[in-house]
């Protein structure tokens, strides 16, 4: 790829503006129909948009103000070092994991392992086909956990779409044996209720707990019947991982009647997601705590007994929060980012028209000790440049860049494209890079962009929707300490004490 200066300047920009052309286009396609409703990260079919909107879009990259179509542009302390597009798995791209030197790339048909030994020119270790969205993926040792959260047939991987209301439907956590990178087996598969939109990792010495988190019950459904409110544990024995089972389902948002007690949604609280379940959880296990992503809350809970987790204190914010999607710790456990995903990921949000409290990140400080601590809100942050109306763009799944002294953070924002950015102090946060690339579309609201953007050991890595696997390198003198930290495995949602 050859790179060359841009003479426009962004009116909505962050530092020196490059871009690159000729890539690789991808076709976005439909992945498997999930027949759970699913608001937080079900792709889309394209939108059709107005004629003030497609117009508007033209001008704005005519004028410079976002780029073209398909063009890329970053801040001058990055550098795009790669592209790997899609290839035998055509369906949506979703989260990474990593382990030594490779990658873990989630898609909704399967997933996807890179050697990253060189940066700058990953390579293609293995494809494997077992379709069923997110496919939310992890790894721990010589076992890969996969996420299955669409209804299927059976548990194999050679499964195809059936209703939920089928008793006989299957949704929950496959496993998989990765002692060989380019031949994966499927060793196990575990049903869970409401199936499994993302995990989470607790891993022991002889075991490793998943925490599985799944919503949106129905009557209909029967094997997810409301009120749900809780998630699934899991237990996998490292040296017999067929014998994966769930051990607890604990209620994390106990209440009477067949709503629990979670937030209500509509119509007590306007635009904000029912509490039937949670979308993600992040556990520090150096610090035995957890924060839950769950719909309508944000909640901390305790997991010094990883098989019964305990709340220590759950928040609300009905004003700006639709959908509370993830969460991500400081290095010293003192701070929360809440990410909410309004529009489920296939809205365009990082507009005037949507500002810039909604659709974005929530920073909370933890003050207190023990079971006493709470969740104290600080301030919102989100990316500064506007997207296109054609754009889908909203706060997704980032890491943290490990710094001491500081919190900064990799985050990847859809179309919006992937941001660094500090919150060291939590009232005032503030962008320090950025790469994106241009509308997908001009004419209709094509779901695409980035879908995860982690820091691991000297390297920004992003999985984009429709464009594939991208590798980047962040130049920074706040953040080029952090190249001299590297990890055995990185699960983000299982974050690390990094200086340990």
């Amino acid at each position: 790829m050859t790179l060359s200066h841009d003479p426009r300047t962004r009116r909505r920009r962050l530092g020196v503006v490059a871009a690159a052309a000729g890539l690789l286009a991808a076709l976005l396609t439909a992945a498997p129909a999930g027949a759970i409703p699913d608001p937080g990260d079900s792709p889309a079919a394209p939108k059709e948009v107005s004629r003030s909107a497609q117009a508007r879009a033209a001008e704005e990259i005519a004028a410079g103000e976002i780029p073209g179509q398909d063009q890329i542009v970053h801040s001058a302390n990055v550098q795009h070092l790669a592209n790997i597009p899609k290839d035998a798995l055509p369906g949506t791209n979703s989260d990474l994991a990593f382990q030594g030197r490779y990658a873990f790339a989630g898609n909704y048909d399967g997933f996807r392992i890179f050697d990253i030994g060189d940066p700058a020119s990953p390579k293609t270790v293995a494809q494997v086909l077992c379709p069923g969205s997110q496919n939310d993926i992890s790894v721990s040792g010589n076992l890969l956990f996969l996420s299955t959260d669409s209804s299927r047939s059976d548990s194999s991987c050679h499964s195809t779409t059936q209703p939920a209301t089928e008793k006989s439907s299957w949704e929950g956590m496959k496993v998989f044996d990765i002692t060989d990178k380019r031949n994966p087996k499927y060793v196990a598969a575990v049903e869970t209720a409401c199936g499994s939109h993302t995990h989470t990792l607790v891993p022991k010495r002889d075991n490793v707990y998943i925490y599985v988190s799944s919503y949106s019950p129905s009557a209909s459904y029967p094997d997810c019947q409301p009120p749900h409110d809780g998630i699934s544990v899991i237990k996998v024995p490292r040296n017999a991982p067929e014998k994966a089972a769930v051990v607890n389902f604990p209620v994390l948002f106990p209440g009477e009647g067949p709503d629990g007690g979670g937030n209500p949604g509509a119509p007590t609280n306007p635009g904000v997601s029912k509490t039937t379940g949670c979308h993600d959880l992040t556990v520090l296990p150096s610090e035995d705590l957890a924060a839950g992503a769950c719909m309508g809350d944000g909640i901390l809970f305790s997991i010094k007994d990883p098989e019964h987790p305990k709340v220590i204190d759950q928040v609300q914010d009905n004003v700006n929060f639709a959908f509370w999607h993830s969460a991500t710790f400081n290095q010293k456990a003192n701070k929360v980012v809440f990410t909410d995903e309004l529009g489920g990921g296939g809205a365009a949000t990082c507009n005037a028209a949507t500002g810039p409290h909604r659709g974005a990140d929530g920073i909370y400080d933890i003050v207190g000790k023990g079971d006493k601590r709470k969740l104290v809100f600080r301030g919102y942050y989100k990316i500064p440049r506007h997207q296109a109306d054609t754009e889908n763009c909203v706060a997704h799944n980032g890491s943290l860049i490990p710094v001491k002294g500081r919190d900064i953070m990799v985050q990847a924002w859809y179309q919006g494209g992937v941001s660094v950015w500090e919150f060291t102090d939590s009232a005032h946060p503030k962008e320090i890079a950025y790469f994106e690339r241009g509308p997908l579309t001009t004419d209709n609201l094509t779901v695409g962009g980035a879908w995860s953007a982690y820091y691991y050991n000297g390297y920004i890595y992003s999985n984009d929707i429709a464009k594939g696997f991208d590798v980047l390198k962040l130049t920074d003198r706040r953040t080029d300490q952090a190249r001299r930290v590297h990890l055995r495995e990185l699960n983000v949602q299982t974050q690390p004490d990094y200086f340990d």
